[in-house]
């Protein structure tokens, strides 16, 4: 009988470049802190010691303690909680898997929706034969569920902001879920449509930011803007808005 050949592991051999944006603490006591990532850097170092810089790397500079409750995409900029202890980390990841936590974002997609708000419920898997995507497979995919809004459609760029509330948490989701609306979140380089990718999609390579600076699609085009929980020492609410760039 021939010997069973092993699993192949596909690495990821993404280098992330250098981010000059800086983390930006929104709120800190002796248990928790929330900060705005920036897009373009990474929530946990790689294996590839080229891709060391991370947030988790640059808060335990400061921070010895500091562990991450969850994580944002590479791109994705915006609002994360950090724990600052073992314990802490423990009972805020209850809360999470317990879905108590409530999390939104805001979007530039690109196109015009046709409808003011609605949900996506598509199921998600990992893509094995194109690492890292994931992709829609109704027979082996986890549940997903994505609540969207309309805030404003755009005619420069071509495009509608949206506010996302993900029901689930699974890898991707925003980004797959825009996709199969037919409308890709600007500045996505994995789902921005089937065999393109977003930046030859937009006409437009520029948006203006909050501050009126330049915001370029380069960038995906996607702010983690509120997380609301209850703080897991105090039992106090806790609600943030980390405002969007875009």
């Amino acid at each position: 009988m021939p010997p069973i050949a092993a699993p192949v592991v596909k690495a990821d051999s993404f280098i992330a470049p250098p981010c000059e944006g800086q983390i930006r603490i929104l709120y800190q006591d002796s248990d928790i802190l929330l900060i705005d990532k920036p897009s373009g850097l990474l929530s946990l170092s790689g294996k590839n010691p080229r891709n060391l810089d991370s947030v988790h790397y640059r808060l335990v500079q400061d921070f010895p303690g500091a562990t991450l409750v969850h994580r944002l995409d590479f791109g994705t900029s915006g609002i994360m909680l950090v724990a600052l202890n073992k314990a802490v980390n423990g009972l805020l990841t209850k809360q999470f898997q317990a879905r108590t936590v409530q999390k939104y974002y805001t979007a530039l997609l690109h196109g015009h929706l046709a409808e003011d708000s609605g949900l996506i419920e598509l199921p998600i898997a990992k893509d094995s034969d194109h690492f890292p995507l994931q992709k829609i497979c109704h027979s082996s995919g986890k549940a997903a569920l994505t609540h969207y809004q309309v805030l404003e459609r755009l005619t420069v760029p071509f495009a509608t902001r949206v506010k996302f509330t993900p029901i689930s948490g699974r890898t991707h989701q925003l980004r797959i879920h825009s996709q199969q609306l037919g409308h890709s979140i600007l500045g996505c380089d994995l789902y921005g449509g089937v065999g393109a990718s977003a930046s030859a999609q937009v006409s437009a390579n520029m948006v203006k930011g909050g501050d009126g600076e330049a915001v370029s699609h380069q960038r995906l085009m996607l702010h983690a803007t509120g997380l609301a929980f209850i703080h897991p020492i105090t039992g106090s609410p806790m609600a943030w808005v980390c405002e969007c760039p875009f």
